[in-house]
């Protein structure tokens, strides 16, 4: 059986708050861990209105404590904000805690508009422009935990704590770069069919043919995270999708608005070319009752050959949410939900 995670984004919803959907992602990690999902992962966003999720390293922490069972990690830090050295402690940290439940899941882009990643001081040397550093950024990340070669200058120092190595690490992506890059070090790798502009099939199977056993890895192991929404019937499932739907269609326009109420969503007069862009967006949003939902998931697994699958749900009422993955775990099998 194909393991399935959470991904949560802490989504900000309209009638609530970016301090509430944090309080909400500790509520939803508390309640999944015991239906038998293997992974919980936080993203890195900044200074957007619709998500809550600047620091994922705080959050891991936070729900590794409030959890028994579930691997918790970041889907993804992005390298590209932060100093190798400094991810590096940090997760080593996170791994002397609570060892054994970390994952280490790294990204590309700044997670946010170019001003903010410019706040971000991404750029530590004036000049560089728009040159991307991020194979410099995991040569180094790598080396602080086997070891810089002789006569280099950072040879002398070490990464605290000592002791501890870095938990398991995976590379995120929505195109092919990063399954290339993935498969050719030997780490795990994370692809995100939910918004990506491509289809997942390619890179994912890229991944596992271009895969070189590593010290980071044995063997391939390859996510694929999707959009689903769960409820009892087809018809409540694509009821309660209305607010993705319209949040996916204003992001697509730029405007990173909190996740419309049901109200809001159910309400809003759709154009007729809104209405052809929502349903040229229907393969990004899985959506359906439990059987659906399961044979929809698993024939996706088949084409992909995931490793593991992991589950983004965008719905404000969190009840609902709540629900959503506990309907899906039980369709799936899971062993938390047996019985």
């Amino acid at each position: 059986m194909t393991p399935l995670s959470v991904l949560d984004l802490s989504f900000v919803s309209a009638d609530s708050t970016p301090a509430q959907a944090l309080h909400d992602t500790l509520a939803l990690a508390r309640h999944v861990d015991g239906l038998g999902y293997t992974r919980y992962w936080l993203a890195e966003h900044h200074a957007l209105p619709n998500v809550a999720s600047p620091a994922p390293e705080i959050m891991i922490g936070q729900i590794a404590a409030a959890t028994r069972h579930l691997r918790v990690g970041s889907g993804g830090i992005m390298l590209p904000n932060h100093a190798p050295l400094m991810v590096a402690e940090r997760f080593r940290v996170l791994e002397a805690l609570f060892p054994g439940r970390i994952d280490l899941g790294l990204g590309r882009a700044p997670g946010t508009d170019g001003l903010t990643a410019r706040a971000l001081r991404r750029r530590e040397a004036p000049g560089e422009g728009g040159n991307d550093d991020f194979l410099d950024r995991l040569q180094e990340l790598l080396f602080w935990d086997a070891g810089f070669p002789e006569g280099h200058p950072f040879a002398r120092i070490t990464a605290s704590p000592a002791d501890v190595r870095l938990p398991p690490l995976f590379l995120l992506g929505s195109s092919d770069y990063s399954a290339q890059l993935a498969g050719e070090i030997g780490c795990g790798f994370g692809f995100a069919q939910h918004f990506s502009g491509m289809p997942a099939e390619a890179p994912m199977l890229a991944y596992r043919r271009l895969f070189r056993p590593t010290r980071l890895g044995a063997r391939p192991h390859a996510i694929l995270t999707v959009a689903a929404i769960c409820a009892a019937t087809d018809a409540e499932a694509e009821r309660l999708a209305a607010s993705a739907r319209l949040s996916t269609l204003r992001r697509e326009r730029g405007e990173y608005r909190p996740l419309p109420s049901l109200a809001e969503a159910l309400a809003y007069p759709y154009s007729e070319a809104e209405r052809a862009q929502i349903e040229r967006g229907r393969d990004k949003l899985h959506v359906g009752g439990p059987e659906t939902l399961r044979a929809r998931l698993a024939e996706l697994v088949e084409h992909t050959q995931a490793d593991a699958l992991m589950i983004v749900s965008a719905i404000p009422d969190q009840a609902a949410r709540r629900e959503s993955y506990t309907l899906l775990a039980r369709a799936w099998g899971l062993a938390g939900t047996v019985g």
